[in-house]
């Protein structure tokens, strides 16, 4: 009965959570994280009992996989340095910085628990900084940093946090074994996932049915996790080196029908389990500040707001440095790639929030040392963690589109002059081909003027971006929407006239729904009159 009543808990939570993030128009997870405080604050909550190491195991892997899915190789590669040095380098400055901050507001804390503390909280999470920036017009090499450092920090961080935990619970720490041991399970990770990825991929290929291709799909993140930590690799790092490597090779072996199929998938699935971490945290933490009663609340304060402090200044001291000294090292002469400009430097070093992960770490501590004891400090470890992620979510990323504007940042458009070339391009392509195929049929060039009408119309949308259309393109948008509007009327009453059975009126529903699904927005009120679709959560993935 408890799961039942925890199912229907994070359901209800996630659709009222999901409708907040969309009412209001900020990132899911600033909804989240208010969600799970709320939560912490209501009295007489139940509390259910779980097995810490199955967060971890339930949680992140998908995660992982679906933002692996969705980072571009080649971009990712042609940052590789400056997603590197914020990615570990920095992960590790601000994993020490924030062990021992902790260690010198909290003597009594032990130095492997300050560190796991550190490593926890080291990962910031892009998912809201990148939902905010897409929207805002910012520089594509930007976005990709952040969204190929928080790809990649994540497993640095974790990794770092599993040797810190194995220290607790062992009480030895050796500084040249654990790095020997870092770069094995790190190139043994990475290999197991890469290795996977070319079966899954050669597997895929001979399945043929979307359910099923979906279906496999799924298991991949929790087999690369799991295979990986049974030969004592890193299941992180494993899952992340398969979703970059199926990724990039999804364009080829998916088909139109899984894409679509996936896409909702994943979301639904990324966004509940998204949505159960921090309903949990939510549920204990009335329990994890009951604990803490030997610490004053303005001590408690004071380490939170101390904790999160050091984690924003480490990321603003590490940044600037890194960005200007490889080009003085080689006198400018050996650097070409052009560096971010200070402002740009500003919107990186602000977008620094803690997400699911450093939630889903904390929560996955063990309860016990081997002996029996409790884990050192794990709800104070909590607590600070939940304090740091609720501050730099809500604090940061409602302020990030301010500063954005404030610094005029975001008028590069790269990304959308590269999209207006392609899309030139395919429509080139397309216009060529029925003219061949016309003259091949020896019929009337006139008709096929409405097809060729249409692609010039859609080459007209995607130059205007879908901000500012000229007044015809206005109008033949709202016709097209109340086109669509009219025909699911029209379906719907023939159904409920009993003049049309299910299987076709399902059919033709998701037949409208993909055309409108490729229409331009209205705005959101003739979008709603629509029937518009489900907010978009995050990333699609293939």
């Amino acid at each position: 009965m408890a799961l039942f009543e925890l199912l229907l808990l994070l359901l209800l939570s996630a659709v009222a959570l999901g409708w907040v993030a969309r009412r209001f128009k900020f990132p899911y997870p600033i909804a989240l994280v208010a969600g799970g405080a709320a939560l912490g604050l209501a009295p007489n909550l139940p509390q259910y009992a779980f097995d810490p190491q199955l967060i971890l195991v339930a949680v992140l892997p998908p995660i992982l996989y679906q933002a692996a899915l969705l980072t571009s190789w080649t971009d990712f590669k042609a940052n590789i340095r400056p997603i590197g040095l914020l990615a570990i380098g920095l992960v590790a400055v601000t994993t020490l910085a924030v062990g021992a901050t902790l260690k010198l507001l909290v003597p009594e804390v032990p130095w492997a628990a300050a560190f796991v503390l550190g490593a926890i909280v080291s990962p910031p999470d892009a998912v809201a900084a990148t939902a905010i920036l897409s929207r805002l017009n910012m520089p594509r090499r930007i976005v990709t940093i952040l969204e190929g450092e928080s790809l990649v920090n994540d497993a640095s961080g974790l990794v770092l946090y599993k040797f810190a935990v194995a220290a607790v619970l062992t009480g030895a720490f050796s500084f040249m074994e654990a790095t020997a041991q870092f770069a094995l399970v790190s190139v043994g990770g990475i290999g197991v996932g890469i290795l996977l990825a070319f079966v899954y991929i050669g597997v895929h290929k001979k399945l043929g049915d979307p359910f099923i291709e979906v279906l496999t799909v799924l298991t991949i993140p929790y087999t690369a996790y799991l295979a990986a930590e049974s030969v004592h690799m890193s299941g992180v790092l494993a899952v992340v080196a398969a979703g970059l490597v199926r990724g990039r090779y999804a364009p080829e072996i998916v088909s139109a029908e899984m894409r679509i199929m996936a896409r909702s998938v994943w979301n639904l699935l990324v966004f509940l389990l998204n949505s159960l971490v921090f309903i949990l945290i939510g549920l204990q933490m009335r329990s994890v500040v009951g604990n803490l009663g030997q610490y004053p609340p303005a001590l408690l304060a004071a380490i939170a707001v101390s904790i999160t402090a050091v984690a924003v200044a480490v990321r603003f001291a590490w940044v600037f440095p890194v960005a200007y000294l490889p080009q003085r090292l080689s006198g400018n002469l050996r650097d070409a790639k052009p560096r971010p400009d200070k402002n740009e430097l500003v919107i990186i070093s602000w977008c620094g929030m803690r997400g699911i992960v450093s939630l889903a770490a904390a929560l996955a501590l063990p309860l016990t040392l081997p002996g029996g004891a409790p884990f050192p400090h794990r709800d104070l470890i909590i607590f600070v963690t939940f304090a740091v992620i609720i501050t730099t979510l809500v604090g940061q990323g409602l302020t990030l589109p301010a500063l954005i504007r404030r610094l005029k940042v975001g008028s590069n458009w790269s990304l959308h002059d590269e999209q207006l070339r392609v899309r030139a391009a395919m429509s080139a392509v397309a216009l060529a081909a029925i003219d061949e195929v016309m003259a091949a049929e020896n019929v009337p060039a006139q008709w096929a003027h409405s097809l060729k009408a249409e692609i010039a119309d859609r080459i007209a949308l995607a130059a205007s971006d879908g901000t500012e259309l000229t007044p015809r393109m206005e109008l033949v948008n709202r016709l097209q929407h109340a086109a669509i509007k009219a025909e699911r009327a029209e379906l719907i009453r023939l159904w409920r006239a009993n003049e049309i059975g299910d299987e076709v009126m399902h059919h033709l529903m998701e037949m409208l729904d993909y055309e409108q699904a490729h229409l331009p927005k209205l705005a959101a009120a003739a979008a709603a009159s629509t029937g518009s679709s489900a907010p978009h959560l995050q990333g699609e993935a293939p």
